[in-house]
């Protein structure tokens, strides 16, 4: 442990479990030969999808821009390798809903030329901070811890104080390392984005917390920040526990501060970002490229060498699988993400996305199919091990009964989705399903509002408007007939007064002929 280390806090509940991480560690890195075709969903962070800017039959360059960001909340999207867009599509992608989404294929021509890219900023400590963010938002980088959040939003704290910046170097699911590989050989890099990050947040330290059972990675920054005399940078090596990774969790082990119910990090003063996501802000600034590769841990014993790839992303799995020398006899089940909070995949077909950190090939008996769920006999070991401090039996028989206000009421969106509660519940209930289903519903439900609340404003709108116009059209006429008023009442009209004087004369002319013809008659 790094000397000088200020206390750790611990938080509430939390797994200790097997991290089957030497499987997947023991080897560096491996770049995986550029595959044939890769498929581009256009929505692979939170927010709005991205909207092509190329057609069927373009040809584009490695790190050209071929979707752009829709809205302020979205990311752009650029190619991966240079070669034809052969399709854009609804194609299936690695979704927990199994649900197809619009995506860019491109046919790869195998050359891999880049496009031109912008300029390294390399004195980014004399840049402005929102142009800095412009940058990360160009290179359409988001969390790759698997938040998937734009980071050029996540860093804009225009308003806000930032006095702590924490690099999440946790890694808490088991399986998982690639983000331990990413610190072993490129410490530098993550150095280099953390302090990018604190340039443009403004964040007075910086703390990098990382559990213990990663010496190597550990040993590795703390060269780093010795060598770069980094003081304001502290290492917190903090106790292997599971999820010592959760944002709000790694906060109070570093700090002893408590993110407050339905609150933000920001809220009190911190930002926490990813070191994966800290070493491809580095790429952008430095370097000038967008994200368009990933490290991805390819583990399990259905798979015969485990390790760690570089992959462009929109690579199919299967050519992860081929790379790492094909399936055992033991290849039983493919999950996306760690053994707690990942989902399986129908076939192997799918692509990379941004935020895919794993892929398990699980054993027959290493991830063994879920068994059936039994009714809930109330033993509160799923409360004892929530890290959120909720009351998962409560949420479920909420979320199962469609109450969502009581589910809201139960501090839903404080649960983190990290299935110690489903890991442990005796009864195999799917803990975590009911509260996704839940969260999806009120999600719903608030959109429905949403839009019926924007067509009665719509409506209320063009009601109002047209009484408005109706009243200053009844206004004028008004005017003009008050004006003509006050003109008769007047009396000092030229032409009224003529016209009454002619009709007078005619009147008069008529009296004296009609008494005329009276007299000879």
């Amino acid at each position: 442990m790094p000397d000088g280390q200020q206390p750790l806090w611990d938080f509430h509940g939390g797994l200790h479990i097997d991290d089957h991480k030497a499987e997947s560690a023991a080897s560096p890195i491996r770049k995986i030969r550029l595959p044939e075709r890769l498929q581009l969903p256009l929505q692979q962070h939170i927010g709005r999808s991205a909207e092509p800017m190329v057609k069927v039959g373009d040809r584009v360059l490695k790190g050209q821009l071929i979707a752009r960001a829709s809205d302020y909340v979205s990311a752009n999207l650029h190619a991966p390798s240079s070669g034809t867009v052969s399709q854009i599509a609804e194609l299936p992608i690695a979704h927990p809903s199994g649900l197809p989404a619009p995506c860019i294929v491109i046919e790869t021509d195998g050359e891999d030329r880049w496009a031109e890219m912008p300029e390294p900023i390399a004195d980014y400590r004399e840049a402005d901070p929102a142009d800095l963010r412009e940058r990360l938002r160009w290179a359409g980088i988001v969390g790759l811890g698997g938040a998937v959040f734009p980071t050029s939003v996540k860093t804009n704290t225009t308003g806000r104080t930032v006095d702590t910046l924490i690099i999440n170097a946790a890694e808490c699911e088991p399986y998982i390392t690639c983000d331990d590989r990413l610190m072993r050989e490129q410490p530098g890099d993550v150095i280099d984005g953390a302090l990018i990050l604190q340039h443009i947040v403004a964040a007075g330290r910086v703390l990098i917390g990382i559990e213990d059972n990663k010496p190597e990675a550990i040993a590795a920054l703390q060269q780093e920040i010795t060598q770069h005399q980094l003081d304001h940078f502290q290492l917190r090596v903090v106790p292997t526990k599971y999820p010592s990774g959760g944002e709000k969790q790694l906060i109070y082990l570093l700090t002893g501060i408590e993110v407050p119910s339905g609150g933000l990090p920001l809220d009190v003063g911190i930002l926490c970002q990813n070191v994966a996501t800290a070493a491809t802000v580095a790429d952008a600034v430095l370097h000038g490229r967008p994200l368009v590769t990933r490290i991805v841990t390819l583990t399990g014993r259905g798979v015969a060498t485990p390790g760690n790839l570089r992959v462009p992303i929109g690579t199919p799995v299967a050519a992860l699988v081929d790379e790492a020398g094909g399936y055992t006899a033991e290849a039983a089940r493919l999950i996306m993400g760690g053994p707690m909070m990942g989902f399986a995949l129908p076939d192997d077909g799918l692509p990379v996305t941004k935020g895919s950190n794993c892929f398990i090939v699980g054993g027959r008996d290493e991830i063994p199919d879920p068994q059936p769920a039994s009714a809930c006999i109330r033993c509160g070991e799923c409360v004892r091990v929530c890290p959120a401090q909720l009351l998962p039996q409560q949420l479920y028989w909420y979320a199962r009964a469609r109450d969502f206000d009581k589910t809201q009421d139960q501090h839903l969106f404080d649960c983190i989705e990290c299935g110690c509660c489903a890991y442990v519940c005796p009864a195999h209930i799917p803990l975590v399903h009911y509260y996704r289903f839940a969260k999806t519903e009120i999600w719903a439900s608030e959109r429905e509002r949403q839009k019926s609340d924007h067509a009665r404003r719509r409506h209320e709108f063009r009601e109002a408007r047209k009484r408005r116009l109706e009243e200053e059209r009844k206004a004028c006429l008004r005017k003009k007939k008050e004006a003509l008023d006050k003109k008769g009442s007047a009396g000092n009209d030229p032409k009224k007064a003529e016209i009454a004087a002619a009709m007078k004369r005619v009147a008069a002319k008529k009296a004296a002929q009609q008494k005329e013809q009276e007299r000879e008659s």
